[in-house]
């Protein structure tokens, strides 16, 4: 076994590898050193929000931190008010209370158990991965572990090409949406914001907002212009034919065969839901036999209508939003943008109208980027990803969507994986695909606690 780990990464992928980790029985005490840079640690960005309106896209039955408990978020909850049921859409700010309050108690399980944990609350600025081992180095400090895990989550957005310095330097383009939410105060006044992207976290945005300024108005764009799926508001049956489908799949892995199988199985049940929710289980192993070129297709031209099926609206966000169309608070756009420039009275988007050639201008007094996950380590400023970038330590995934890693976690390098290094979470999206929410998160979790503990 590895004694000494370093787990790299503050937020929930770290929080749950560690209570994972002293949860289990070890022959011999650990040495776990827990680097959880700024914030709160367990909850991280995914779960800093403080705003019962931000609720999880997956039912609490769900949500549990454990691959071996999978309903403890809905014991804890149920502790709270008996009232909750398994098919609720909770607070994401309760699920951030339910990930500390497991953590904690990981922390006390390991003082009675001899373990020993140390929390720096700093990231770390370089790694040197070795086969014998990696060293740390944070500040003046180095630190030789027998093995670290890279559980970074999603990284810092970079502003979309086309944005004019002036833009980014006058506050009003925002492209960490959450540190926004944060610092918003309610205000009358009667604001315009333009939102770039549709997804779950630009409907965030639009319904905090909304609430908090209630004079606001606001036009979104997207490629598609259009919002996520909704959820059913109780679950569906599992898909009775999954297994055929999945097996079909595996025997014929090409991505205009899959869509086709799709298409076909959506036909014949009553729910489509049903049909995608069933592979969840299978994408990474389905996704691991797609060619690569197979896997260029789908993401230029099937990601958009996946995500959009595959991450769904919580019911009542949906609702909220339609309120606002129906208001006349909320216009969607389709279409792209082409640049952001300041003006006297804030800001102006140069704006293509999908099908037309002729830029329209928008305007605004805020603008917020919210175009999906960052996990590009090509392009990143993320100090350790830089220097392990730079040193060759690491590499890109082929279509940039992560760290180049085996299904297992272990990281590559020049086509040879460290026996020592490991990556967990978001960082493994080229890999996996399906490789960010918490029911992905927490059996990644349980399988890495096997290979550290196994040596």
């Amino acid at each position: 076994m590895f004694r000494r780990v370093a787990i790299i990464g503050g937020g929930a992928a770290g929080a749950t590898l560690l209570s994972e980790l002293l949860e289990r029985p070890a022959s011999q005490p650990l040495h776990l050193d827990w680097y959880t840079g700024g914030g709160t640690p367990s909850r991280g960005v995914a779960y800093g929000t403080r705003s019962e309106r931000h609720l999880l896209n997956v039912r609490a039955a769900s949500m549990g931190m454990f691959a071996n408990r999978p309903g403890g978020f809905l014991e804890y909850m149920q502790k709270r008010d008996p009232n909750i049921s398994g098919n609720d859409f909770l607070p994401r700010c309760w699920y951030g209370d339910y990930l500390e309050t497991e953590t904690t108690a990981a922390l006390a399980r390991a003082k009675s158990h001899g373990h020993d944990v140390r929390i720096v609350p700093h990231e770390v600025d370089a790694a040197v991965p070795e086969n014998d081992g990696v060293t740390l180095f944070q500040g003046e400090t180095t630190t030789r572990v027998d093995a670290a895990v890279l559980a970074l989550g999603a990284l810092t957005p970079r502003p979309l090409p086309g944005v004019d310095d002036d833009a980014l330097a006058s506050g009003r383009y925002v492209t960490l949406p959450w540190s926004l939410l944060a610092d918003a105060k309610p205000d009358t006044q009667p604001h315009k914001v333009l939102v770039i992207g549709l997804g779950l976290t630009a409907v965030d945005v639009i319904v905090e907002l909304a609430a908090r300024w209630p004079n606001a108005h606001f036009t979104a764009i997207s490629r598609h212009g259009v919002l996520p799926e909704v959820h059913q508001a109780h679950a569906s049956l599992p898909y009775e034919d999954s297994d055929e489908l999945v097996e079909t799949m595996r025997d014929a892995p090409d991505i205009r065969t899959w869509l086709h199988l799709l298409r076909e199985a959506i036909e014949h049940t009553d729910d489509w839901r049903r049909v995608v929710d069933s592979l969840r289980p299978h994408t990474p192993g389905l996704w691991g036999l797609l060619p690569h070129n197979d896997r260029a297709r789908f993401l230029r031209h099937a990601r958009w209508a996946w995500e959009r099926a595959r991450h769904r609206l919580p019911p009542q966000v949906a609702h909220a939003i339609t309120a606002l169309e129906k208001e006349g608070r909320l216009q969607r756009r389709r279409g792209h943008m082409h640049r952001v420039s300041l003006t006297p009275n804030g800001l102006q988007m140069r704006f293509a109208p999908k099908g037309q050639t002729v830029e329209q201008p928008l305007d605004a007094d805020l603008i917020v980027q919210s175009v999906g996950l960052e996990t590009d380590v090509r392009r990143t400023q993320h100090t350790l990803l830089q220097q392990m970038m730079t040193n060759g330590h690491i590499h890109s995934d082929p279509f940039g969507l992560g760290i180049h890693a085996l299904p297992n976690g272990r990281v590559l390098h020049d086509g040879n994986a460290w026996p020592r290094l490991f990556a967990m979470g978001s960082m493994l999206r080229g890999t996996l695909w399906e490789s960010t929410a918490m029911p992905e998160i927490r059996q990644q979790a349980r399988h890495l606690a096997d290979q550290l503990l196994a040596g």
